[in-house]
């Protein structure tokens, strides 16, 4: 008899474990009714300033949206990251879709939006110069502000 007594009492301790590690995890992924979006950016750039102003002060949370952000570190690593349902949205040129698009996959991604008009490139300087001119840059050398861009430039 004791020995159906320990039986009961361990499943009931392993079944109690099992539901008690659901609820939590239902709890965990809830995220207060929040919408989850898994957010790949081609790139972390001050371009997408913006972007993660919004996240840090929680606007996409009042609108019922919690943002995943990763970053591929390249527009191939963004477009292969949707298209293997690790990302739900992707931030990257179009001309990764385009190359998608053109090799016949019948499993494409369409372009949506424009966050960008422009290169997201600003040039900086260690010293202050209130009368830049471009001429000021002869004789320099511009670092460009990623890996893959094209090397060192001289002017």
């Amino acid at each position: 008899m004791k020995k159906y007594i320990i039986i009961i009492l361990i499943i009931l301790v392993i079944a109690g474990g099992i539901l008690g590690y659901s609820l939590l995890k239902n709890k965990n992924n809830d995220n207060k009714g929040l919408t989850t979006i898994s957010l790949n950016e081609v790139t972390r750039s001050v371009f997408y300033a913006p972007q993660y102003v919004a996240i840090a002060n929680g606007y996409f949370e009042e609108e019922g949206l919690n943002i995943e952000l990763t970053t591929g570190q390249g527009a191939d690593k963004v477009m292969t990251a949707v298209l293997a349902g690790q990302s739900d949205i992707g931030f990257a040129g179009p001309e990764a879709a385009i190359y998608v698009y053109n090799e016949g996959k019948e499993d494409y991604i369409e372009v949506f939006a424009q966050m960008t008009k422009r290169d997201g490139s600003f040039l900086v300087s260690r010293e202050k110069n209130d009368a830049f001119e471009w001429t000021d840059l002869k004789g320099s050398t511009i670092i460009p502000g990623r890996k893959g861009r094209s090397a060192l430039h001289d002017f």
